[in-house]
């Protein structure tokens, strides 16, 4: 390759919403992330629950199970709680990044020889084709991780675009 080849994407917001809050991505009790310590500690509440209303058939002795199902509730709540503030913090980023998306102008890729850049209203972020560590294609989008790490819809460019993006990647990403 060597003449410069530049992409352009439309920068949509609806198009890298669909793309980033698909299947309940932003839900903070059951994203992929949170889910299944959600349902933990809901489990915990409900036999705590169920614990207290029989509590007064538990021996004196057996009324410690109480306190340990308790601490069990509360570390699945902490447990629970990080995972919310770290799906929060990730939709702020990307709330951020779609406003920033609205407001553009210009959107596109550039790739040369060495080089892959990416230009939004003149904000570019250049890097080598070594700093790329992994690229991912599907029907929807193509994600690329590195350095930076990038999200390009499908929908966002033509398909000869899509098509050409992806045969450049597979030729200059070394995949492990």
């Amino acid at each position: 390759m060597s003449e410069e080849k530049v992409i352009t994407l439309k920068p949509e917001r609806k198009i890298f919403e669909d793309i980033y809050f698909n299947g309940n991505q932003g839900s903070l009790l059951f994203s992929p992330t949170t889910k299944s310590k959600t349902i933990t500690t809901i489990v915990a509440a409900a036999i705590l629950l169920i614990a207290f209303f029989v509590k007064g058939s538990l021996s004196k002795e057996s009324q410690g199970i109480l306190y340990f199902l308790s601490f069990i509730l509360l570390l699945c709540a902490v447990f629970l709680s990080v995972s919310v503030n770290k799906v929060s913090r990730w939709r702020k980023q990307v709330n951020h990044y779609l406003n920033t998306l609205e407001k553009c102008k210009v959107y596109e890729i550039r790739i040369e020889q060495n080089f892959f850049t990416v230009n939004i209203d003149g904000e570019k972020e250049t890097s080598e084709w070594k700093d790329f560590e992994f690229f991912d294609s599907n029907h929807d989008f193509i994600s690329l991780e590195g350095k930076y790490n990038y999200m390009f819809p499908r929908k966002a460019m033509s398909e000869r675009d899509y098509s050409l993006l992806k045969t450049i990647l597979k030729d200059n990403i070394n995949q492990a």
